[in-house]
């Protein structure tokens, strides 16, 4: 798989489409899309995996309206039993409060340029409120400088009483390494970046580690889901989408093939830790979203949270949230792992790459089988079949540890 950057490709590509908002996806996919989207929704039970496949796809949920439909779906959360009434917040004596103050006061480029001064305030107002009743009511979650860019988006998103529920939900299931009193299951989770870089580009990943640059400049990405260092809302919104749908470690897989596919600066930059440290930490806001969140998912199939584990810092698989995920995602009985890709697992029968099918290095047989079974290439619907299928067959077998 070539992740190198090309001249053709960034923010004028039909890849990079953000849908209508961003001009570039065809009127009659987007109706269509929309439609398979209501289609899902409609359905008895709601049809979880579809809606997966959906947010992943080119283009993502593509408007906010449908954000709020989709986003507790894909989070299991019961939109019909949030409370109307939201409990009141007690800010005097909170522990937290003065650091959630600062960083939300801090926040201004994060709201919609044009605001009038009045609704961004009180907008951040209902973003205080948010975090700490997020915090009052799961005492075991820490706060962490960043918390609050992701926090915000789900606001501008949802508004204040669907966005709590949400939050809460997800600081509790896919944030909650992050919010742990110490830094050691990020840091874990940080290391995953390099063995995945050294699979697919080794020269990059030499280079990298003769700099000694280390992996400190993704720790803003991991953290904030990318909402703190893109300046563009649809592009965030894009990535929330497919985070959203997708295992609690893809957005690792993300800044690994942001990295790769600026292979071209990389290479040439000086090869020590300050400079790469600068570069790297500096996302180009013009990438082509489509493409990577595409090749995220194709080198989350073919090398696996399980085949990287090794190589990262050993943690204690009960610890983190990743390894949990199998619990919180499949509870839907809707969300069944491909029966085609079951009876060839069943069976372990080695099969030959199809045409057209991605690979990195020589793959194991098992990889062989899954990513022949799904034909995966480097088209996006591919890729998002392949991520959704394949995590629905690992996690539910508990055979397959993410962080032994």
């Amino acid at each position: 798989m070539n992740l190198k950057k090309s001249r053709s490709a960034g923010a004028s590509s039909p890849l990079n489409g953000i849908g209508k908002q961003g001009g570039y996806y065809a009127d009659s996919k987007r109706k269509r899309k929309i439609a398979e989207i209501n289609q899902a929704l409609n359905a008895v039970p709601v049809d979880v995996a579809a809606l997966r496949r959906m947010a992943i796809s080119e283009g993502g949920l593509l408007t906010d309206e449908i954000r709020c439909k989709v986003w507790p779906r894909l989070l299991n959360v019961p939109v019909e039993s949030i409370p109307e009434k939201l409990e009141e917040v007690q800010r005097e004596n909170n522990k937290d409060y003065n650091q959630v103050l600062l960083d939300v006061q801090r926040s201004l480029r994060r709201f919609p340029p044009g605001m009038p001064d009045e609704q961004r305030e009180g907008l951040q107002e209902e973003l205080i409120d948010i975090i700490l009743r997020v915090l009052h009511k799961n005492p075991q979650l820490h706060y962490y400088q960043g918390y609050h860019d992701i926090v915000v988006t789900f606001l501008l998103v949802l508004g204040e009483r669907l966005a709590t529920a949400l939050v809460e939900k997800l600081s509790t299931h896919h944030l909650r390494d992050f919010m742990d009193p110490t830094m050691d299951n990020t840091k874990h989770i940080l290391n995953y970046l390099m063995p995945i870089i050294e699979r697919v580009n080794p020269e990059v990943h030499d280079f990298m580690q003769q700099a000694e640059v280390g992996t400190i400049f993704a720790l803003s990405w991991l953290i904030t889901w990318f909402g703190h260092v893109l300046s563009d809302f649809r592009h965030v919104v894009r990535l929330y989408d497919f985070f959203l749908a997708c295992h609690p470690l893809m957005p690792i897989y993300f800044a690994a093939v942001i990295v790769l596919y600026r292979e071209d600066e990389v290479l040439e930059c000086e090869c020590d830790m300050a400079s790469m440290h600068h570069l790297l930490s500096q996302i180009p806001q013009d990438l082509p979203y489509e493409m990577l969140i595409s090749r995220a998912g194709d080198l989350f199939v073919q090398f696996p949270p399980s085949e990287l584990a090794r190589e990262a810092t050993q943690q204690r698989s009960q610890q983190t949230a990743a390894s949990t995920f199998k619990d919180f995602e499949l509870a839907s009985a809707q969300q069944r792992p491909d029966t085609v890709l079951r009876r060839r697992k069943r069976e372990q029968a080695p099969l030959e790459a199809q045409p057209g099918t991605m690979a990195v290095v020589q793959p194991t047989a098992r990889r062989f089988v899954r990513l022949a079974v799904m034909g995966l290439t480097v088209a996006l619907g591919a890729a998002a079949l392949a991520v959704v299928n394949s995590a629905l067959e690992w996690a539910p077998k508990l055979d397959l540890q993410f962080f032994p």
